[in-house]
């Protein structure tokens, strides 16, 4: 295994993770990167080698995606997914980190500063999901089905990748071989559409316009006005109801920003970082 790339047992679940150390990084908070749904530490392949020339950048396949566990024992919780993370962060040391979350990963990273406000210093969002409700009854109740996992696995890979990439992609010329092949990955192996399929069961619905008045770490929300996936009104709702938080929107992109602008993320993330 490369240098840089590891994976350790966390409260059970085996967690795949990509450590940066960077030698500028003294005193400096750690970044965190958490991925969304259906994605991996791929989705911050433009952005992870800017950030980390100045910062020790920590990124973490959550379980089940990527090359994490897929065990059906483990509760796939936004709130259990936010305590391996944060395990993991205490696990290596880390005092103080700024949590950089995309899509999904955006309600993971809200519920670690929930959970330790002490430990999370500072939290972007990146077209992070919000508002999104827990399973209806019906689809919960379906998923007990046998063989549920093979039409999860079908009605999520329908259109392929390259359509799915054109739905969250503004710019379609991003879109060459190395993208479709890294967002294929998670169709290559059915144990991810079983460990989905409990998700359906456990994920519990994205935090509530109360408890998200409850978090005041400063927040950074960056948008893209084209995002399919997660509207900007999202975005301008989730500015509302945090307390101590900025909202940048970006022209002519779409729902993968670390991908579509990872220059201009990288310098917001910076910026936003150093401001006192």
């Amino acid at each position: 295994m490369d240098k840089n790339h590891f994976t350790m047992n966390v409260l059970g679940v085996d967690v795949y993770y990509e450590l940066h150390d960077s030698r500028y990084s003294y005193e400096k908070p750690t970044i965190v990167l958490i991925h969304g749904f259906l994605s991996s530490t791929f989705s911050f392949r433009r952005l992870l080698p800017l950030l980390k020339k100045q910062y020790t950048v920590l990124a973490v396949d959550l379980p089940p995606f990527g090359k994490s566990g897929k065990t059906s024992s483990f509760i796939y919780s936004y709130e259990n997914m936010a305590k391996v993370v944060l395990n993991l962060i205490q696990q290596l040391n880390f005092q103080k980190v700024v949590l950089v979350g995309h899509s999904m990963g955006g309600q993971i990273a809200l519920n670690m500063s929930k959970q330790k406000p002490d430990l999370v210093d500072k939290v972007v969002l990146l077209c992070s999901s919000g508002y999104l409700k827990k399973m209806s009854t019906p689809i919960i109740y379906s998923s007990r089905i046998p063989y549920f996992h093979l039409w999860l696995k079908y009605w999520l890979g329908r259109r392929g990748p390259v359509q799915n990439l054109l739905n969250v992609v503004h710019d379609h010329s991003l879109i060459d071989d190395e993208m479709i092949d890294g967002y294929l990955q998670p169709f290559m192996n059915d144990d991810i559409f079983r460990a989905l399929t409990k998700m359906i069961r456990d994920r519990e619905g994205d935090l509530a316009a109360e408890i998200l008045k409850s978090i005041d770490t400063p927040s950074l929300l960056i948008w893209g006005e084209e995002d399919k996936v997660v509207p900007i009104e999202v975005g301008y709702r989730l500015s509302k109801d945090l307390p101590n938080s900025k909202l940048i929107t970006y022209q002519n992109t779409g729902h993968l920003l670390p991908e579509e602008n990872p220059e201009g993320v990288h310098e917001n993330i910076l910026e936003f970082i150093e401001a006192t």
